[in-house]
């Protein structure tokens, strides 16, 4: 079945870097676009960075870009976001999410936390 599985989060201090992980299976991962959320406290989900299925487009939330990449390899069935110039309003819990055969699947999410 399909599976999303988030690592990398943590307690960082503001200006920090993280990167995330999102390691997939039971899916054609080449054939779509993966995208990374976030949920803050008392907050709704709201859409990060995406990623198209090879890669060659890519969006961003305004208030990431610059600071965030999100990235992938189709070889390890894998998506990344590397997030640089942390600041305390980019802590969330973040998830990747795809949707495949016209079903979304979410993974577990991954806290990270911005901090001094």
């Amino acid at each position: 079945q399909v599976q999303l599985v988030e690592s990398g989060g943590g307690l960082v201090q503001p200006g920090g870097s993280l990167r995330l992980s999102c390691a997939t299976s039971g899916f054609t991962f080449s054939g779509v676009a993966m995208s990374w959320y976030r949920q803050a406290p008392g907050k709704e989900r709201e859409l990060v960075a995406a990623i198209s299925s090879i890669g060659g487009t890519t969006n961003y939330k305004d208030s990431v870009k610059g600071r965030f990449t999100i990235s992938r390899d189709n070889a390890k069935n894998a998506v990344y976001l590397q997030m640089n110039s942390l600041k305390p309003e980019d802590t969330a819990v973040y998830y990747c999410r795809t949707i495949y055969s016209g079903r979304i699947y979410w993974g577990q999410g991954t806290q990270v936390t911005v901090s001094s």
